[in-house]
């Protein structure tokens, strides 16, 4: 959904795996929200070699820093961050890359610098591009990039040409 231009409907060949969010009356009551879920769904199917990209979204690191709670802000992070590793090692168990990135900042800076309140709000910080696999074993500093440049990258690890109407660039070049 986030990465085919919110678009509601499944493209032919896409096969989308929601897994609900918790029922609590806001999240910091739950920080790890459904991301062991998730991460178990995914993992089945990168092991299952079914298919060539998988795209998840570990909500709660945004939508618990959303509450302005920084102490389960905390778990939630650290829930995605176990979670991250255990489908890092899935991935290069089965010859693959993982790419970690996203669209904006939120739960990194929950005192807002200015006034120095709570800040629940996104932001436009800087946001890591992390790549995973046998061909990045070192870490490599690659030139700062938008988030134009998420897909062509994403389209040269597949060896699938970027299309001339898209904007970014490879930041692998």
């Amino acid at each position: 959904y986030y990465f085919n231009g919110q678009r509601e409907q499944a493209f032919p060949g896409e096969d989308r795996q929601i897994v609900p969010s918790p029922k609590v009356p806001t999240y910091d009551k739950k920080p790890e929200m459904s991301a062991v879920e998730v991460t178990q769904k995914a993992i089945s199917k990168i092991q299952s070699g079914t298919y060539d990209v998988i795209i998840i979204n570990f909500a709660n690191p945004d939508m618990v820093g959303h509450t302005g709670n920084l102490k389960a802000t905390i778990k939630a992070c650290e829930t995605a961050d176990t979670c991250i590793g255990d489908i890092s090692r899935a991935v290069l168990a089965v010859g693959g890359v993982l790419v970690i990135t996203a669209d904006h900042g939120n739960a990194e800076e929950m005192i807002n610098p200015s006034t120095h309140g709570t800040d629940t709000e996104h932001n436009a910080n800087p946001v890591p591009f992390i790549l995973v696999g046998n061909d990045f074993r070192t870490a490599t500093q690659i030139s700062q990039g938008i988030l134009a440049d998420v897909a062509p990258t994403i389209l040269s690890l597949l060896k699938i040409p970027a299309p001339s109407s898209m904007t970014g660039r490879n930041l692998l070049r």
